[in-house]
């Protein structure tokens, strides 16, 4: 019998080539008023994947992306997987230290950007010692001297396919940084057989089909955004991408484009549920409403289902690797879970001491499965810390019942011990977002000099002027199911930090009310 190769070439890449050569006049994209056929989009990404090429870029080279959700990032995702090379998109949200900081620690050798950033990026560009002398790339301002022009590269390029790139399954395709939530930012390494495992997993457990049409209103640099991004790919559905989320804009959308498939974070869905052009009959067409990111409190759900029934998921996941997830058909009989492991997944909760607890019992989550990141970027200690014996350890609390489905409970770094108990900001929240003039909520702890830690609810009004702050604090102390459970104070804001997945920062939450406290 003939050797079989070590090497297992799947590179994620292919994904584009194949709906091109199979479904080629399929519409594949449709960004703001542009509409382009699988076949169109491949060229153009052909031809940046050549231009970064003619520039020096090789498979491993990591490309620092610093864009909102536009054309451009779309293809640079696809060219460079193509190239071999990494991808590393960056929050937009970034401060010049917070970019040179990720800029340097990715060992980025190119740039690429559009006029709004560049003046951060001209900043710290003598601190970017990576990047090499062509490295910094505009989308959208060719008179720049000292930056390529993106779509002049695009235009001198061949639109040729990549022949002779040879990319192994373990190989990385991007890094993405986390969020910062729970302190400073990781780069997480995922490879292409991950992204390839993303678009076979979640194209069959969200019923993904040809005929689908995705729409993606939240950053493309979130990883949530690769959870339909990567299957649609698979399948050859229509991709819709907006620029930024507007909750009317999104509803239109989906009743112009007949759109089945949408996977947003809390705040979103909120949002979308309280527009004035908010219509059962507007959002008909969709068969897939998946929440993720953050909790999503009952009260939405069962707003969710009782006006757009049968289309609900729930997505629990870590960009690390572990993930569960609600089917549609599960809600009836488990709506205040967050699902199960798919297949070939696995799950577990322990205590302190790293024993399993038993059923119903809360503990650490702690999973394993087909898509657990390569490590942290240069952090071989942090990875060590998270992955033990192959098991991710989530940091979020949570307990299964029988039939393994899992129910979150909290951050494990946002649980609060007040007097010596545990008290878990959901279990709070969960009362707090049943007050009818209540948009959204964050329940913290702060330090108190008797208790240990005391409870702080910060709170977003759907209009204003429709409860005090003294109100607030009165009704739910009055429903909370435990003396411990009681909120130390209620503050009022217009809008709450959040991260670019648009989860709300209680980090910073919490360190903003302890210095206006002081």
């Amino acid at each position: 019998m003939p050797q079989l190769p070590d090497m297992h070439p799947i590179n994620i890449g292919m994904l584009l080539t194949r709906n091109s050569q199979c479904h080629p006049n399929h519409l594949g994209i449709i960004f703001e008023e542009k509409r382009l056929t699988f076949q169109d989009f491949n060229r153009n990404v052909n031809r940046i994947a050549n231009a970064l090429r003619d520039l020096g870029i090789e498979k491993g080279d990591k490309i620092a992306i610093v864009l909102p959700n536009c054309l451009e990032l779309l293809e640079l995702y696809w060219g460079i997987a193509k190239l071999g090379a990494v991808a590393v998109p960056l929050s937009t949200l970034l401060m010049s230290r917070g970019l040179k900081s990720l800029i340097t620690d990715s060992d980025a050798k190119m740039v690429v950007t559009n006029s709004q950033f560049m003046s951060i990026i001209e900043e710290i560009k003598p601190e970017l010692a990576n990047v090499v002398s062509k490295g910094y790339i505009l989308i959208d301002n060719p008179s720049i001297s000292s930056y390529q022009d993106y779509h002049a590269l695009k235009a001198e390029a061949s639109d040729n396919e990549l022949e002779d790139v040879e990319v192994d399954e373990n190989d990385p395709y991007n890094i993405i940084y986390s969020s910062g939530t729970t302190g400073l930012p990781k780069g997480i390494v995922l490879s292409h057989y991950v992204r390839a495992y993303y678009a076979t997993l979640f194209a069959s457990s969200f019923r993904m089909t040809p005929e689908s049409v995705v729409i993606h209103s939240g950053s493309l640099v979130f990883n949530g955004s690769f959870v339909t991004l990567m299957p649609a790919m698979l399948v050859g559905a229509t991709y819709i991408l907006h620029s930024r989320f507007d909750a009317q804009e999104f509803i239109e959308t989906v009743q112009r484009e007949k759109v089945t498939h949408v996977i947003m974070v809390p705040s979103q869905l909120i949002a979308i549920l309280n527009a004035p052009n908010f219509s059962v009959e507007a959002l008909e067409s969709l068969e897939m409403i998946c929440s993720v990111g953050a909790p999503l409190h009952m009260d939405v759900k069962e707003r969710l289902n009782q006006l757009l029934p049968n289309r609900f998921y729930e997505l629990y996941g870590l960009t690390e690797g572990f993930i569960t997830i609600l089917d549609r058909t599960h809600y009836a009989s488990k709506p205040q879970s967050v699902g199960v492991p798919p297949p070939f997944y696995q799950i577990r909760i322990v205590n302190d001491s790293g024993e399993d607890v038993p059923v119903g019992e809360i503990g650490e989550i702690v999973g394993r499965g087909p898509t657990l990141m390569t490590e942290y970027y240069k952090r071989p200690d942090l990875t060590a810390q998270a992955i033990k014996d192959g098991w991710l350890y989530s940091g979020d609390l949570g307990y299964v019942d029988d039939n393994d489905f899992l129910y979150l409970v909290d951050r494990k770094k946002d649980m609060i011990i007040s007097g010596g108990v545990n008290v878990y900001p959901k279990d709070i929240e969960e009362v707090v977002s049943q007050h009818p003039a209540v948009g959204e909520v964050a329940v913290f702890g702060i330090p108190d000099t008797k208790w240990g830690e005391s409870s702080v609810a910060a709170v977003s009004l759907k209009q204003p002027n429709m409860v005090t702050a003294e109100e607030l604090l009165k009704w739910v102390n009055e429903r909370v199911g435990a003396k411990f459970q009681r909120v130390h104070q209620v503050f009022i804001l217009d809008e709450f930090p959040r991260g670019i997945s648009g989860k709300i920062l209680k980090r910073v939450l919490r360190d903003e009310y302890i210095d206006s406290s002081q």
